[in-house]
């Protein structure tokens, strides 16, 4: 039988000069995962406080600063074979980081100085035109002007001390003659720094309306000045990251690797000199681990390996040995499924190549339709194929191929196509005649009220138990060898799901086929089989604790065990009926399936009792009403064949959880 993936402890004693290189070799194996601490062990003698300091983390944050920046797409995984930087990619980090961020001041600086131009221009405009005496302007509540003489080798200093409180605008080619705005906020301000610089206002005629003419030129002239200023920095700014692109990727890469490496070296129990390392890694990787790092470190690296019961925190309970199911590329895809429910414990059967074949036969049976399968069917390979995306569904793409071939299946021997019964007919005929007489479809779904159709509708949903009848027994079957191997004899011999649970299943089926089918009358032995195989089911805890071997036997008295018996029988009657009966869902959609069809095939005119249906009618009841079947009722089938796998299957072993293999990997996205 298949069973989870065999695993080793592995213990390394680098030395700090190999550190990083063991680390990114782990990383880039994706196989190791490091083992939790369960010494109870001091950390003392690991790094001392600056050890949750990260700087390679600090320049791959910049670098993602930088690369916001100058707006290149961000990664979603690595692109290139990555290393470790070197001393010249730090320099050339650091290079990126300060030429870029002083390019981005610059066109901050820029834009910022744009924008209080530009405001200024704007409000000025709004006041050019206004026929009153310039005189009654300070009466303004926005804006406030200055005209005068200073000296022009103080121009640039007046600016400066300004700052974005005011404009300066230069009427003269020599900057003696100047015009301030400013807000009205900031005139008293601006009047201070104007006495310091020796400010002589200018008279201006009372009469005079408006904004001086040369003023407001000359603010236009800085603004337009300023554009041309700010579109340069960006132009600068476009240019260089087009120029640097790969170069900035390349470091982002090559930093978001160490600094998940220095992370992980951050929190590694070490000396002076050398460092330790204890992880779990596959039986199948060791041999080419110890190779690998006996060439890399030329043999400085001291490896051990245990086995699982040679760790004393795994014999002790403390820890559990984390699980990996290995798979084909078919498989893997249901073990999500698996992971979603739990993870098996380390060392029993593997679930998932069961699941995985119930799923696609479960869905095909309760999903019956050769078109509709297609569907999926053609959806699964272009998914495979990464030439479609289906808002994450992508990677379940075998998934799709294969219950696209069991509905497909299942739809070539019920003949439904799309919803009609016509299409698939001479198929039928021919299947059907070389075994008889031909007909329409090969398993005829619809009832059509015939006692034949009754029969034939009972039949199927007797056959539909019986699937449920397998997937139970595979269940039960699962976990018997599970705890055998786990060497619990107890809840192997003993419980509804143990052997006595599982025999009196077994028998009862068996006893119901026999007066069923073969209609033989009911024996003394049949009752003493399911009385004896019942009863010690009922009382499983005790037997439990005599074949293990613990005292008391009655761990709460005889009384509380006669109760507990009954609470059992009647967990073991209920449990193995509706276990049973619900299977019948899986004819029961079925048969729903096949209702849909016949309705959408008379709503679009294929069926032949109807004789007129408008052309435009038809062809959108037939579009609309199977994009709804295959969307809304693909994913109710798909709810209700899980349900049945988590209940009816995975109850029957999945009494404890185990610890899902997490092994160390570099991984781009999420790394800040």
């Amino acid at each position: 039988m298949i069973k989870t993936t065999a695993m080793r402890l592995i213990e390394l004693m680098v030395y700090k000069e190999d550190i990083r290189n063991v680390l990114k070799y782990l990383g880039e194996m994706g196989e190791f995962q490091f083992q939790e601490d369960f010494s109870g062990a001091s950390s003392s003698d690991s790094s001392s406080e600056g050890s949750s300091l990260n700087p390679d983390r600090e320049i791959f944050a910049r670098l993602e600063t930088v690369r916001a920046s100058l707006a290149i797409d961000d990664l979603t995984s690595y692109t290139e074979t990555v290393n470790l930087p070197t001393d010249a990619d730090f320099s050339e980090a650091q290079r990126f980081i300060s030429t870029v961020d002083e390019l981005h001041q610059r066109e901050l600086a820029a834009t910022d100085e744009l924008k209080k131009i530009s405001d200024a221009y704007n409000e000025a405009m709004a006041f050019s035109n206004l026929k009153v005496p310039y005189s009654q302007l300070e009466s303004l509540s926005f804006l406030t002007l200055r005209i005068g003489k200073i000296d022009s080798s103080k121009f640039d200093v007046l600016k400066m001390s300004l700052g974005s409180r005011g404009i300066v605008a230069a009427l003269g080619e020599d900057k003696s003659r100047v015009m301030i705005a400013c807000s009205k906020k900031a005139r008293f301000f601006v009047d201070a720094q104007l006495e310091k610089v020796g400010f002589v206002a200018l008279e201006v005629p009372k009469d005079f309306k408006g904004v001086p003419e040369d003023a407001m030129q000359k603010l236009l002239a800085e603004k337009d000045e300023q554009e041309q200023a700010v579109a340069a920095v960006q132009e600068e700014r476009k240019n260089f990251a087009a120029a640097h692109k790969e170069k900035l990727l390349h470091l982002l890469q090559i930093y978001s690797v160490s600094a998940q490496i220095t992370d992980v070296e951050n929190k590694l129990e070490s000396t002076q000199f050398v460092y330790r390392i204890s992880g779990w890694l596959p039986s199948y990787r060791v041999a080419d681990l110890i190779r690998d790092l006996d060439t890399m470190t030329e043999k400085r690296t001291g490896i051990r390996n245990f086995l699982p019961e040679e760790v004393p925190s795994v014999a002790s309970g403390q820890e559990k040995v984390p699980v990996e199911l290995k798979h084909g590329k078919i498989v893997s895809n249901f073990e999500r499924m698996i992971f979603s429910y739990g993870s098996p414990l380390y060392g029993t059967i593997d679930p998932t190549p069961f699941v995985a074949l119930f799923f696609t036969i479960l869905f095909g049976i309760m999903f019956g339709d050769a078109g509709q399968g297609l569907v999926f069917l053609i959806v699964g390979v272009l998914m495979c194929k990464k030439k479609i995306k289906l808002m994450g569904w992508e990677k379940f793409g075998t998934i799709f191929v294969s219950i696209g071939i069991t509905s497909t299946f299942m739809g070539l021997l019920t003949g439904e196509f799309f919803g009609t019964e016509t299409v698939l007919e001479p198929f039928s005929h021919f299947v059907t005649g070389l075994f008889g007489e031909p007909r329409g479809q090969i398993l005829p779904m619809m009832p059509t009220g015939s006692a034949e159709s009754i029969k034939r509708m009972f039949l199927f949903f007797g056959f539909t138990v019986a699937v449920g009848f397998l997937i139970n027994t595979c269940g039960l079957i699962i976990n018997m060898i599970n705890n055998f191997h786990l060497k619990r004899y107890g809840r192997f011999f003993f419980g509804k799901n143990g052997l006595s649970g599982a025999l009196f299943f077994w028998y009862v089926v068996f006893f119901a086929i026999r007066v069923a089918f073969l209609h033989q009358s009911p024996a003394w032995f049949d009752w003493t089989v399911i009385g004896v195989t019942l009863l010690i089911t009922a009382f499983c805890e005790p037997l439990e604790r005599v074949i293990d071997g613990k005292k008391p036997v009655f761990e709460n008295g005889l009384f509380s065990a006669v109760i507990g018996a009954l609470v059992e029988l009647i967990e073991v009657l209920s449990g193995y009926i509706s276990n049973t009966v619900s299977f019948v869902r899986v004819g029961a959609f079925a048969l729903a399936h096949a209702v849909l069809g016949f309705i959408i095939s008379l709503l679009s005119g294929a069926h032949p009792d109807i004789l007129t249906v408008n052309p435009v009618v038809a062809i959108i009841a037939f579009i609309l009403g199977n994009a709804i079947v295959v969307v809304l009722e693909g994913m109710i089938v798909a709810i209700q064949v899980v349900r049945l796998q988590y209940y009816e299957f995975f109850s029957k072993f999945f009494t404890e959880t185990g610890r899902e293999f997490s092994p160390f990997a570099f991984h781009y996205v999420g790394v800040n």
